[in-house]
């Protein structure tokens, strides 16, 4: 093989993982799949498409290797085939976001009104968590919580939050999570929380730059990754 043919094989080979992802349906199960392990049907719920699309993209996904499936009798559970495919996502997520004017015109449109909720970043919150000053509220689905959740975290999903403020504290600060920088779950929980004279703040990213970033970690009710958070590279 002389030194073209290496390179266009070598180049083909990464274009697989670049065609994978272009595609807009395929980018949202990722960011689905940075949440938790699914069902088919689970993400196709979650996506707004049939099943058989989203069993098509997961295929697409597979071949590529950046998602894997577990069957179990008659269910088919995907997962990331690694962290670094959600590295890999944010990187693109976050480099769309510098450079393309019209993410930014689509998040002044969508999220007009999120300037007007008080806001909190990863290293501030967890500062905060140190001194027991703020109680941290996880807002996506219980699915999602139960595969991975900040520490101390309570799991109240943004539908059931009106039934549960009873069960809030009022005398410190709530922190509402979600998904990430563009997840609504939060914001809406903020403004429920603000609106029944709650102290509340939205986390600026989710769960999945949480963990990326080396802050502790909870699963099913044990700790992982205690200790001095790893500051992200990305």
């Amino acid at each position: 093989m002389d030194k073209r043919a290496f390179k266009d094989r070598l180049y083909g080979e990464f274009a697989t993982v670049a065609k994978a992802l272009a595609n807009p349906h395929r980018l949202e199960l990722v960011d689905l799949l940075a949440q938790a392990p699914r069902r088919v049907e689970e993400l196709a719920a979650e996506a707004g498409m049939t099943v058989a699309n989203t069993s098509a993209h997961l295929q697409v996904l597979r071949r590529a290797r950046l998602v894997e499936a577990e069957r179990e009798g008659v269910t088919v559970t995907y997962r990331l085939a690694t962290p670094d495919v959600f590295t890999l996502w944010r990187t693109l997520r976050d480099l769309g976001t510098r450079q393309l004017a019209e993410v930014d015109r689509l998040v002044e449109t969508f999220l007009a009104d999120r300037d007007g909720l008080e806001a909190i970043d990863q290293e501030e919150l967890h500062r905060r968590m140190q001194d027991g000053s703020v109680a941290v509220l996880d807002v996506r689905p219980a699915v999602e919580y139960e595969q991975g959740h900040i520490p101390g975290a309570r799991s109240i999903p943004v539908d059931e939050l009106e039934r549960h403020l009873a069960d809030l504290p009022k005398d410190r600060e709530i922190v509402a999570y979600c998904r990430g920088p563009y997840c609504v779950y939060a914001d809406r929980a903020v403004r429920l929380l603000s609106a029944r004279g709650f102290r509340a703040l939205r986390l600026v990213d989710g769960f999945p730059e949480w963990q990326a970033a080396g802050y502790p970690v909870e699963r099913h009710g044990s700790a992982a990754n205690r200790g001095t958070p790893q500051r992200s590279t990305t």
